[in-house]
C-alpha cells in the first residue's frame, strides 16, 4: 500500500480551471474526477438530501468511527475524489439562479441528463452559452443528442449490449458477457475528458466555447477497434472466443498444475521460443503451426496439444521461464493480488486518503494512473459528503441560496 506521498507545490497542468459538474452515476464523475486530480477545480451540484445515485450503490460502505456504515458507498468513493459537493435543487428556480451564476465563474459544464432535460431549468447548452459564450459544454447520453434513439436512456449495460462488445465476450457455448465492471461508462467518461481538454484548447486559441455530444454507445462502439474493423473488412460477424484472441495464436489463458496463466506470443519468434520452453519444439516446425496465419487455421488442434502440455507446469515456473525467454505471459492475479503487488505499491496506484468521517480516519482508493515529470496530479480532497462545501462555495462568489440566506437572518 501507499500512504499519499507529500503534496507538490507547483499547481496540475490544470490549475486554475473550474468544472461545474452536473453529472452522477460513472461515466461523468470520471471525466470529472480525472480532470480534478489534474489540478481543476470541480463543482459537483447534488440534489440535496440524496446526492449521486452511487452513493447508495453498497456495501461496503465507509464504515463511521463507531464501525457503522455510512452514506458513502465504496462504488460513490471510486469517482469522486478532488471535488467540492454543493447541494442545490435544480428545480427549484432560485437553486437554478444560482447554478448559472454560477457558471460565469467557470470554464466547463459537463451534464449526463437526457436530452433536452435541463432546458426547463435554464441549464442547456443555449441557455447558458447566453451566460457565459466561452464556455465549454459537454453532455454526456446514451445515444447522443441525434439520431433514432437520442431519447431513450443510457446505461452501462444496454451500452454493452447494443454496441456489440456482449457478442464478442464469453465462451464460444456460452451467453454473450458484459465486461465485469462498467467499462463504457469509463471509456466514455475519458473521451469526454479527451475532449474537453481539445474544446479549452481551441476556447484559449480563438474565445470560442463549443457544446460536446458523447455518447456511451458511440463510445462503446469506438473501442471495438480491431475486432470492428475485422467485421468492416470481411464483413462476416466474429464469433465469441473466450479468453483466446481473434488473430493471434497462443494468445489465451491456459490452465496450469495450481491455477492459470496467460501466455500471449504475438509474433513467430516469440511462439518458437515458447516451444522450446515447453519442450515441444516440434510444434514450431509443424507446417500446421509455423506461422502465426497458420496457427489461426488450426488454431483448435494445436491449442489442445499447448493445453496438455501446461497441465503438467505449476503457474510460478511457467511465468519464469516465459519471462526467461522473452515470451509475454503472466499470472492472473485476483485482487488481493494485484494491490498487495509491489508493482502497484511502485507506481502509487493504491492511495490511501484522508477522511475525517472514517473509523480509521482514512479511505484507500486506486492512484491515477497518469505520471506527469513536472505537474504530477495530487489527492487533495476525499469523495466530499452530500452538500460539504454549499456554503463555503456559495460565500467564495459572493452567492446565497434560500437555505444560506434564512440562516444568516
Amino acid at each position: 500500500m501507499s500512504d499519499l506521498p507529500p503534496m507538490p507545490h507547483r499547481p496540475g497542468p490544470l490549475d486554475g480551471v473550474r468544472v461545474l459538474d452536473l453529472s452522477r452515476i460513472l461515466a461523468g464523475p470520471t471525466c470529472t474526477q480525472l480532470l480534478g486530480d489534474m489540478g481543476a477545480d470541480i463543482l459537483k451540484i447534488e440534489r440535496p438530501g440524496e446526492g449521486d445515485d452511487t452513493r447508495s450503490w453498497g456495501p461496503p460502505f465507509v464504515r463511521d468511527h463507531a464501525g457503522r456504515p455510512t452514506q458513502e458507498s465504496a462504488y460513490y468513493l471510486c469517482a469522486n475524489r478532488n471535488k467540492r459537493s454543493l447541494a442545490l435543487d435544480i428545480a427549484d428556480p432560485a437553486d437554478a439562479q444560482t447554478i448559472r451564476r454560477l457558471v460565469r465563474e467557470c470554464d466547463i459544464v459537463i451534464e449526463n441528463f437526457k436530452v433536452g432535460g435541463l432546458a426547463k431549468y435554464g441549464l442547456d447548452y443555449e441557455s447558458l452559452a447566453r451566460e457565459k459564450p466561452d464556455i465549454v459544454y459537454c453532455s454526456i447520453t446514451g445515444f447522443g443528442q441525434t439520431g433514432p434513439n437520442a431519447a431513450k436512456p443510457g446505461y452501462d449495460l444496454l451500452a454493452q449490449a447494443y454496441g456489440g462488445i456482449m457478442s464478442l465476450t464469453g465462451v464460444p457455448e456460452g451467453e454473450p458477457m458484459k465486461v465485469g465492471v462498467g467499462i463504457a461508462d469509463v471509456v466514455c467518461g475519458l473521451y469526454a475528458s479527451n475532449a474537453i481538454l481539445a474544446a479549452l484548447r481551441h476556447r484559449d486559441r480563438t474565445g470560442e466555447g463549443q457544446q460536446i455530444d458523447i455518447a456511451l454507445v458511440d463510445a462503446q462502439i469506438a473501442w471495438l477497434v480491431n475486432a470492428g474493423t475485422n467485421y468492416l473488412l470481411s464483413g462476416q460477424a466474429p464469433r465469441r472466443l473466450g479468453n483466446q484472441h481473434p488473430n493471434i495464436v497462443p494468445y489465451q489463458v491456459f490452465e496450469t498444475r495450481d491455477g492459470h496463466a496467460v501466455v500471449a506470443a504475438g509474433n513467430d519468434r516469440q511462439y518458437r521460443s515458447f516451444c522450446d520452453l515447453i519442450g515441444r519444439p516440434d510444434l514450431a516446425s509443424d507446417p500446421r503451426f509455423c506461422t502465426n496465419n497458420q496457427r489461426i487455421e488450426n488454431r483448435e488442434a494445436l491449442i489442445d496439444l499447448i493445453a496438455g502440455e501446461l497441465r503438467q507446469w505449476e503457474k510460478a515456473k511457467l511465468v519464469e521461464g516465459l519471462e526467461a525467454a522473452g515470451v509475454p505471459g503472466g499470472p492472473i492475479n485476483r485482487l488481493d493480488e494485484v494491490f498487495a503487488s509491489d508493482q502497484v505499491a511502485s507506481r502509487g496506484m493504491r492511495v490511501t486518503i484522508p477522511y475525517p468521517d472514517a473509523e480509521t480516519g482514512t479511505v484507500e482508493l486506486i492512484g491515477n494512473p497518469i505520471k506527469f515529470s513536472r505537474t504530477p496530479v495530487t489527492y487533495r480532497r476525499p469523495p466530499p459528503t452530500c452538500g460539504q462545501h454549499t456554503q463555503d462555495v456559495l460565500e467564495e462568489f459572493g452567492l446565497t441560496t434560500r437555505a444560506t440566506a434564512s440562516a444568516a437572518e
